[in-house]
């Protein structure tokens, strides 16, 4: 008996489709950078392309049989539960726990000293897959590795992984995923095909959260809000997103009435472990207040400058967060910003 994936959305479907018919046709290159916005399916995407290359039996259109042996090792993986989070909270797999001999999946690893996921990904995990690349599948078909996300490489690890993508091996496939592919070197992005996800209409959006049971003005504020992003629209609709995003924007008006210190909120903000998804906000409030100068007409010079700082700012916290920083002080000094 065959088994049965998830159904694609319809964007990743789309991207899915064009990555087919470039294989199907032998255009499709060993390495290629999967990029789009987090959130909106790439690994999914990989993984369904990682079944159809890997499967031993392809079906006349190219598809994966679902029954060979590859097959059935390739959907046993879905055993395994997400070992930890990565470190902006979006779950991850166990990496190096897949069923499939010829599937490897390279990520945040947890540091045996201190028992928590690193925040990048170095050089010994690289030189451990640019080895893998060079054996025989174990199969006798294809070989297939993830890296996801590829821009958390180091800078050591990146040019040990230029060696790999310059000495290509014949049905090997190397897909680096990622949301900020700018962050990745010219000479990784360069040997590499692309291959994007892009965020769809709003109808199509909208009739995909409603199949995810977000209908009416619920789905419509949480795609507003996510600026047209369904995967994070869906994400704050079915938790409390959009609630954290209102007291978010309260926050910000407490600190411009000055009725509360930056320092106090970021310990607040720091303290549940969700402080990146408010700066997501954070940084969207600003967008939001540009674009109602812009509505009204207005062209004040500073209060464009202003708020174009307290967008970066809230973004560049983001990322301070993933690295050794003190949390609390990063956030401090991007709420400062915002006091009047």
């Amino acid at each position: 008996m065959s088994l049965r994936l998830p159904a694609l959305a319809p964007w990743q479907q789309r991207a899915y489709e064009h990555a087919a018919a470039a294989l199907a046709g032998g255009h499709f290159g060993h390495a290629t950078l999967i990029v789009g916005p987090a959130r909106l399916g790439k690994r999914a995407l990989a993984e369904r392309l990682a079944r159809r290359v890997l499967c031993l039996s392809p079906q006349a259109d190219g598809e994966a049989c679902g029954a060979c042996k590859s097959c059935v090792l390739f959907a046993s993986r879905s055993q395994y539960e997400p070992l930890e989070t990565r470190p902006d909270g979006t779950p991850s797999h166990p990496w190096g726990h897949s069923a499939h001999p010829d599937l490897k999946f390279v990520g945040y690893e947890i540091n045996q000293k201190t028992g928590k996921p690193r925040s990048e990904l170095v050089i010994e995990q690289v030189r451990a897959l640019s080895e893998a690349m060079t054996l025989t599948p174990q199969l006798g078909g294809a070989q297939v590795v993830i890296v996801d996300p590829a821009d958390a490489i180091n800078y050591s690890a990146f040019n040990a992984l230029l060696k790999t993508l310059e000495e290509p091996q014949p049905g090997r496939y190397l897909w680096l995923l990622s949301a900020t592919p700018a962050r990745l070197p010219a000479t990784i992005r360069s040997r590499c095909q692309r291959l994007e996800l892009r965020l769809p209409p709003r109808d199509e959006a909208l009739h995909w959260l409603a199949a995810r049971g977000h209908r009416g003005e619920l789905a419509r504020e949480a795609l507003d809000a996510a600026r047209g992003h369904p995967g994070l629209a869906d994400a704050w609709a079915s938790g409390d997103g959009l609630a954290l995003r209102r007291a978010v924007a309260q926050d910000v008006q407490a600190l411009q009435r000055g009725q509360a210190a930056p320092a106090e909120l970021a310990q607040r903000w720091v303290a549940d472990g969700r402080a990146e998804d408010r700066l997501r906000h954070l940084a969207d409030h600003a967008l939001q207040e540009m674009a109602l100068q812009v509505a009204a007409g207005l062209t004040d010079p500073a209060r464009t400058r202003t708020l174009a700082a307290r967008f970066d700012a809230a973004n560049r916290t983001r990322d301070l967060l993933r690295s050794t920083v003190r949390a609390d002080l990063a956030v401090t000094e991007a709420l400062s910003g915002w006091c009047a």
